[in-house]
């Protein structure tokens, strides 16, 4: 029998050791989508407790611990810190099987050279010894990510924001790790919400301009464009939970406009007209940018509203979406590649039922010029565990170029989810390394050392044209 979290962890085969460990282990991390804050990095922020740091804003962990029966004044609630951690604690033996015990382990072993299990049993010892470690001077946001060998990351930033944290970073020269913000504009296309027409009143205290219309909002949206372009900005990302294809013209995108701002009834054609063509305008200008595009696609979000009425949105009540997309998300990239506004894109489904239909749909697209223009993005949410990336990779290989792909993020709010890249590394060179072992490919390490090294921070440091 192995010891839990052996150096070999995950890996099967003599070729999966060799490949993680001589090519694949000590390789750097481009994190290219995860919802960290510029602010928390420029101010280098320390954390109070293990709890802060680890359980603050983790709704992975929350879902988990309601799941074992852990009341809210534990999770969002006012317990103190450490009966928190103590919950936590209590929650971890049980989730045999759940990523979560191993990325829990991962963390305290790399971040806090603990070895010990966690439980109750040591919930003491590994509170006070992760404290004590938190307290040494490289404990802080930026002393994390540059243990953790991070040479770039982007944060999800709304449109409206100033990025003045993005931009004091960029002029720190004692910080050498590249933060750039990602252009989120969901606000933008969500027309039937409440929520609209607040959101359009900062966008013109962002721009300086008055949107009293739908060409208005589109010039706003570029400048915005624009103003993220300079302070580094080279990604956009939108999630798309329902449909999102249906063309119309300008004027009938402006009616439906003025009706959201003065707050009358949208219906779910109009939403979809206008955010048809919304991604239609600003596909164009990521194109013209040299951006890549990002589409999170297939959340059910919000699906408890007692609890986020009481607590708030982004506190681990979504799950998976079950509609169907393969025809609008095809006719949107049709649309955008018939003018040659297609720009570099990357597709992520939460619901794995369409990995094979994302897979082969980006090869519909992909350009001779640039390798792997249109991403079959990799194992996202509920997906990425063992099984979920195994078979996101899977899929991938067997109607794509593997060799090509951009490879694996956080998208997380935490600064341990880096463990998370060691996680994908270690399934990425196990699955490789039984395919040689099974005489599915040649044992040519050098080739092979190269394609995980790609995968692993190669491909995606060229694929993001980053001003280094």
């Amino acid at each position: 029998m192995k010891p839990f979290l052996h150096e070999d962890f995950l890996l099967e085969t003599k070729t999966s050791k060799q490949l993680y460990h001589h090519y694949a282990k000590d390789m750097p991390i481009f994190d290219y989508h995860c919802h960290l804050t510029a602010k928390e990095i420029a101010e280098d922020r320390r954390f109070s407790s293990i709890t802060d740091a680890w359980l603050g804003e983790d709704h992975y962990k929350w879902r988990v611990l309601r799941a074992n029966g852990v009341t809210e004044d534990y999770i969002t609630g006012p317990k103190s810190e450490k009966e928190k951690f103590l919950k936590w604690a209590e929650t971890v033996p049980e989730l045999i099987g759940n990523p979560l015990y191993h990325w829990t382990h991962l963390e305290l072993k790399r971040c806090f050279g603990i070895e010990e299990e966690l439980s109750p049993e040591t919930a003491e010892h590994i509170w006070e010894k992760a404290n004590e470690r938190m307290k040494q001077a490289d404990f802080s946001a930026r002393g994390i990510i540059k243990h953790f060998r991070v040479k770039a990351l982007c944060t999800t930033d709304d449109p409206v924001d100033s990025l003045e944290y993005h931009k004091q970073i960029n002029e720190d020269s004692t910080f050498d790790v590249k933060v750039l913000p990602t252009f989120r504009p969901d606000g933008a296309l969500h027309v039937n919400k409440s929520t609209f027409p607040e959101w359009v009143s900062k966008l013109e205290m962002a721009t300086g301009k008055s949107v009293q219309n739908f060409p208005a909002l589109l010039d706003a949206l570029s400048d915005r464009v624009d103003y993220f372009h300079k302070v580094g900005c080279r990604l956009s990302d939108h999630g798309l939970d329902d449909a999102f294809f249906q063309l119309t013209n300008e004027e009938t995108c402006d009616a439906i406009f003025k009706k959201a701002v003065h707050q009358e009834t949208v219906t779910y054609e109009e939403t979809v007209q206008f955010k048809t063509t919304i991604l239609l305008h600003l596909g164009k200008l990521y194109a013209k940018k040299g951006w890549v595009m990002q589409f999170h696609i297939g959340g059910l979000r919000g699906v408890n509203t007692r609890m986020i009425e009481r607590i708030g949105a982004n506190t681990g009540f979504d799950s998976i979406a079950d509609f169907n997309y393969a025809e609008d998300l095809s006719k949107l990239l049709n649309e955008l590649e018939k003018s040659h506004h297609l720009p570099k894109t990357v597709l992520y489904n939460l619901n794995p039922r369409d990995n094979y239909m994302l897979a082969t749909l980006a090869g519909n697209f992909q350009d001779g010029n640039i390798p792997g223009k249109i991403q079959f993005g990799t194992a996202w949410w509920f997906n990425d565990h063992r099984d979920g990336i195994e078979n996101q990779i899977t899929a991938l290989a067997n109607v794509g170029v593997l060799s090509r792909f951009i490879g694996m993020l956080t998208d997380s709010r935490s600064l341990f989810s880096y463990t998370r890249h060691e996680y994908f590394r270690r399934i990425l060179c196990n699955i490789i390394g039984k395919w040689v072992e099974n005489g599915e490919y040649p044992a040519n390490m050098d080739r092979l050392g190269r394609i995980v090294q790609d995968i692993s921070f190669y491909n995606i440091a060229s694929f993001i044209e980053v001003d280094w």
